[in-house]
């Protein structure tokens, strides 16, 4: 079995992007391999992070297309000449059209700086969604990590990871503690999975072959 080749979708600092490098020179993706990183803004600092890795970048700039549609073909048209197996969107800010959800069926992985379905949805992106969080007073938040459907964050849940809220926190300082202890901890582990083939979809529901 060959490994699974992935691109990754980006839009800023690509923190998540660097999860995934690091857990790849760990041997820590389940034989898969990072083998683009798409842009939709130039000059993100998630370029530079694949560039001192070794790997492609891509700029595809959101302001070069007349929608979202038109990006989104593009990206696809883009993802298959590169014969791309698993497409994961780390912290990408743009919606994408059905357009990918069709050409990946099952094969696209996003984290989401939440519990979906808490704080999630549409405007529920960066920092609002630790805003939300906090000005609901939860004391328990985290991040998901699900397959991408037409539905913004509402595609079956691969893996979540809960964080507790604390006394005194700021969105910022939520919104560091979520990354550290779940998204950059859960994203390479469903990437893994997915690479080792041992996700599959019912449903809504995601199960996760033992070994």
């Amino acid at each position: 079995m060959s490994g699974k080749r992935i691109a990754v979708l980006v839009s800023g600092g690509g923190t998540n992007l660097q999860a995934l490098i690091d857990a790849q020179k760990a041997g820590q993706l389940g034989g898969g391999e990072i083998v683009a990183v798409l842009s939709s803004k130039e000059g993100a600092y998630a370029l530079e992070r694949a560039a001192k890795a070794g790997i492609p970048g891509f700029v595809l700039p959101r302001k070069s297309f007349p929608d979202n549609g038109a990006m989104t073909r593009a990206i696809v048209d883009e993802l298959q000449s590169l014969q791309v197996d698993l497409v994961v969107l780390a912290g990408f800010l743009h919606i994408l059209t059905g357009e990918i959800v069709a050409a990946y069926p099952n094969a696209i992985l996003n984290v989401h700086p939440a519990l979906i379905p808490s704080f999630c949805g549409a405007g529920a992106y960066g920092l609002h969604v630790h805003e939300q969080a906090l000005a609901y007073g939860v004391k328990v938040t985290g991040a998901t990590v699900h397959f991408v459907n037409e539905e913004p964050d509402g595609g079956p849940i691969v893996l979540q990871k809960a964080v507790s809220v604390r006394e005194g926190d700021t969105p910022e300082a939520l919104q560091r503690r979520v990354m550290e202890e779940a998204e950059w901890q859960i994203l390479p582990q469903a990437v893994a999975l997915f690479c080792q083939g041992r996700l599959t979809v019912e449903g809504r529901t995601v199960h996760i072959k033992e070994v």
